[in-house]
């Protein structure tokens, strides 16, 4: 019997690729053991035994970024950390390590190779956090979700997705999805969403005020899906053809209903879309270290997509570049095919073929 460690965790990029690793270890293998380790504080604490693995904690030591308290307690509370995960290995027979990085991941690499037990690495990200970079070195094989990445002798292998996705048949559940938010099933659909908990700048450009862009959209011809975020003070006109939806918990059937696509650019956002094979313009979110940004550029270089920045999205700009893509068919057509260059849905499998190789499989 194999068993698996899967070390990641804080945020939802790291947990729903390694959940979606999990489910396939144990659907390939249901003899094998597949444990999850995460901190106590990150979204895996309740997801994880949510689906049904058993979470192994580990303390939570950030890398020190700035002369405080928490560096100068950090030479001792990292190792300790790693103790922690090296007692799992011990106790648990551990027979290989995987990491999607966050918190748990980089006292999870260390751990591993002083247990000479093979580790593997999984980036979602087009900008690597330090965990991976530093598990990267060492690792016995190592995989990015889009290509570019600078992780060092790193294959891109795309990234695990929820199966509700790699499985989706859009033609086959358009009818069913349009019904489901109240659009008509003959007449193009764009798609504009921020994330959970929404995006002000694509609120503002399409669904307020009086110059907002959503009459544009429709006197397009269009429909329009606006997912608006949970915390969003948007009003509903109550238009025929614009939905407008706080949040939506079937992403699956928004997807299928979709011709074009706007949105943020995270690493799940982009990679779900690529593998549909969607056309879409994103508005990377403008906080951070730009990794949206370089998440979007490999669908941007081959012609799947547009890049607009935060800064100049706006109605005005709706209507400059969107609004004359939804009348240009040749070209949404042009962007679908090139997403197909982009995208896979084989992420997962993908992540299990490196495994098997750390395993020598």
């Amino acid at each position: 019997m194999t068993t698996y460690l899967l070390a990641g965790g804080g945020t939802a990029g790291h947990v729903n690729p390694l959940l979606a690793v999990a489910d396939a270890l144990r659907a390939q293998d249901p003899g094998a053991e597949v444990l999850v380790l995460g901190t106590r504080e990150g979204l895996e604490a309740r997801l994880v035994p949510e689906r049904g693995y058993e979470l192994l904690f580990v303390d939570k030591v950030p890398f020190p970024r700035r002369p405080d308290s928490a560096a100068a307690a950090f030479p001792v509370r990292f190792p300790r950390a790693v103790n922690q995960v090296r007692s799992h290995i011990a106790t648990r027979g551990v027979d290989v390590v995987v990491g999607f990085g966050g918190y748990a991941s980089a006292p999870a690499y260390l751990a591993a190779r002083r247990a000479r037990v093979p580790f593997v690495v999984h980036e979602a990200n087009a900008r690597p956090g330090l965990a991976n970079v530093l598990g990267a070195r060492t690792a016995a094989a190592v995989g990015v979700a889009f290509d570019g990445t600078p992780l060092k002798r790193s294959r891109v292998v795309g990234m695990p997705l929820r199966r509700e996705i790699v499985e989706l048949d859009r033609a086959a559940r358009r009818t069913e999805a349009a019904a489901h938010f109240g659009l008509a099933p003959d007449r193009p659909v764009l798609l504009v969403f921020g994330g959970s908990l929404g995006a002000q700048r694509l609120n503002e450009a399409f669904g307020e005020g009086h110059g907002a862009a959503w009459r544009d959209v429709l006197a397009a011809g269009w429909q329009l899906l606006h997912v608006t975020g949970e915390r969003s003070t948007l009003t509903d006109p109550g238009e025929p053809g614009y939905a407008v939806r706080r949040y939506v918990d079937r992403m699956d059937l928004a997807f299928a209903v979709a011709d074009l696509i706007v949105s943020r650019a995270g690493a799940a956002t982009v990679s779900e879309i690529g593998a549909l094979g969607i056309p879409a313009v994103y508005v990377p979110y403008a906080v951070g270290n730009g990794e949206q940004a370089l998440n979007a550029s490999s669908a941007v270089r081959a012609g799947a997509a547009i890049l607009i920045a935060d800064a100049d999205f706006t109605a005005d700009r709706v209507r400059s570049d969107i609004v004359p893509l939804l009348a240009d068919e040749s070209r949404r057509a042009a962007m679908t095919a090139a997403a197909a260059s982009v995208g896979t849905r084989n992420g997962t499998e993908n992540v299990i073929a490196l495994i098997d190789m750390a395993l020598g499989r």
